[in-house]
């Protein structure tokens, strides 16, 4: 994935299914985020394959967003490894409780929906990427879980270009656990602590990332930007 810098001034939309939708409705909207944020933004991405943002949302989005987590707690369910027509459920590789979100069902949560249109829009617009989709869910760690080594990208299904984690962990402080490890190409890794309002975006087929054994309840809705729709796994668009 090559994104333009930040002083490349050619800007090329690529139409894909429902691109037309995402760009019209983006700019029916006011821009959550600067297009000198994005640029930056899509300058690391493009460098490192990652970026690392902290505070993300605005006060009123992010306390949203966790209030509707909490109420949502005890529809959670085990989360499993692979993709609906071969999910297995093994707490050795993956420990958290997952609560999945629908659009048209979780209204509640609009004004985060269109940020998520205005992430798509800037991924197409200044990478080259033509998103279609996403998909998102809330995720707790409770104490003791963790999630091995993997990458965001299955065998039978290639989809998801851009992996997006943003964390709901208030008071959060070291000892706590729940760490995201980043691998670098070199073999090297280094931790992102799961601060409250911190988000961090990477290329879901290549970045392998593990989440270490969390020693208290850990928060983060985390999805993940699609290039196309798939009747694999979770998809709302």
């Amino acid at each position: 994935m090559i994104c333009l810098k930040s002083n490349t001034l050619p800007i090329i939309d690529f139409p894909f299914l429902n691109i037309f939708y995402i760009r019209e409705h983006f700019e029916k909207l006011e821009a959550y985020h600067s297009v000198e944020n994005w640029l930056s933004w899509m300058d690391d991405i493009s460098d490192k394959d990652y970026v690392i943002i902290d505070r993300f949302l605005r006060d009123e989005l992010y306390s949203g967003i966790r209030s509707f987590f909490l109420s949502k707690l005890p529809n959670f369910k085990e989360a499993g490894i692979g993709t609906d027509t071969d999910n297995q459920i093994d707490s050795s590789i993956r420990g958290d409780f997952t609560y999945w979100l629908d659009r048209k069902r979780d209204v509640q949560l609009e004004p985060f929906w269109n940020v998520v249109d205005e992430i798509l829009h800037m991924f197409n617009r200044y990478c080259f990427l033509s998103l279609s989709g996403y998909e998102f869910h809330l995720a707790h760690y409770p104490s003791g879980g963790h999630y091995d080594k993997h990458l965001d990208q299955f065998e039978n299904r290639n989809n998801r270009m851009i992996s997006v984690v943003i964390y709901l962990n208030e008071g959060w402080q070291k000892g706590d656990g729940g760490e995201l490890e980043i691998f670098e190409k070199d073999g090297s890794s280094f931790l992102v602590e799961p601060v409250a309002g911190r988000c961090v975006m990477f290329k879901s087929a290549e970045v392998p990332h593990a989440v270490l054994q969390s020693h208290k309840s850990r928060f983060s809705l985390t999805g993940w930007l699609l290039y196309q729709p798939s009747a694999l796994g979770q998809f709302f668009g």
